[in-house]
């Protein structure tokens, strides 16, 4: 680790004035917030992130959860996943968001990681976390030594020649598949980005992940009202138990009527660049019956423009296995 400074923001605007005197908005950064640093700190023992500046934002009025005017949900910057887990608010109106956050690290990760720091989280690619290993992502032009190297947990859905990488948060995905908002205060201002847009596919340049920018700020998570009658599931397939990423998982929000889905959605972790969602294989479920074969169909649609690479190839058959079960389940009376 390399030695920086660290600071405490007091207020909004003076973090944000600090935060802009990064260079980029990506690695190699000057400045990084704060807050749980369950992944900034590990990276920068690594040497992986080496800010010169820490700004402490676990001050700032960002920790609560509350009703937002619309009936949704707002949810604040630095709220703990714990916290957000446990809500009873959220495990009424949204239990998938539940589920995926308690299926996440462990109790202790979850104790101190946050709401911002996990839409912000970083890859867990063995090569992005490896500074002698080649990495577009972590050195832009050095290479992809995941590419024909180890990459049985990396993506199959939105890859380039690039970069193969996965997002590793179980959060994302259930904020996905809710339709988030993603609300940021920056230099020039306040703005709401829906989650949809929030994430940049790898193409040519991996190491931009987000389309946040120097300064940017993260205040807080909107969520729509839940719909009427749904019933949401978050499925997390692994290699053990617990304290691991996914090699599949799906979150799924679900309305049935009269034996006919009137509304699906759904997105999948584990298989994507980002958290995955395929708004077409959602529109295949309207109108049909809730079974198999519908599912099947969707599952099919999702996964049709996968590329495995040389050693992730089941994941496109466990990926439709994990999604089916899911939409199976959720389609059901508790």
């Amino acid at each position: 680790m390399q030695t920086f400074e660290i600071k405490r923001a007091d207020n909004i605007d003076n973090a944000i004035k600090a935060g802009a005197t990064s260079q980029t908005a990506q690695q190699g950064a000057d400045v990084r917030f704060l807050a749980g640093g369950t992944t900034l700190i590990d990276l920068m023992k690594l040497n992986v992130e080496t800010p010169q500046q820490v700004i402490d934002i676990t001050r700032l009025p960002l920790d609560k959860i509350e009703p937002s005017s619309d009936g949704g949900l707002k949810i604040g910057a630095t709220v703990r996943n714990a916290d957000l887990a446990h809500d009873e608010r959220v495990q009424r109106d949204y239990p998938v968001l539940s589920q995926a956050l308690l299926a996440g690290a462990s109790a202790q990760l979850r104790n101190m990681a946050t709401t911002g720091g996990n839409l912000l989280q970083r890859t867990r690619c063995v090569y992005f976390r490896d500074d002698a290993m080649a990495c577009n992502k972590r050195k832009p032009g050095s290479g992809c030594a995941a590419i024909g190297g180890f990459n049985r947990n990396l993506a199959i859905l939105g890859t380039s020649e690039q970069c193969i990488a996965t997002n590793p948060s179980d959060m994302n995905v259930a904020l996905m598949a809710l339709d988030a908002t993603i609300h940021i205060h920056g230099i020039k201002g306040e703005r709401a980005v829906p989650i949809a847009e929030f994430y940049l596919l790898p193409g040519n340049t991996p190491d931009k992940e987000t389309v946040m920018q120097p300064g940017d700020l993260i205040t807080h998570v909107t969520l729509p009202p839940p719909p009427k009658g749904s019933r949401s599931l978050y499925l997390k397939l692994r290699d053990r138990a617990s304290y691991e990423f996914a090699l599949a998982s799906a979150a799924v929000i679900m309305t049935v009527n009269n034996g006919k889905i009137e509304k699906a959605q759904f997105a999948m972790g584990g298989v994507g660049t980002r958290p995955w969602r395929n708004k077409d294989a959602e529109a295949r479920l309207i109108g049909q019956a809730p079974d198999k074969a519908s599912f099947q169909a969707a599952a099919e649609a999702f996964l049709k423009d996968a590329k495995p690479q040389s050693e992730n190839g089941f994941k496109v058959e466990l990926a439709k296995r994990c999604l089916v079960h899911t939409l199976d389940a959720a389609s059901k009376p508790a």
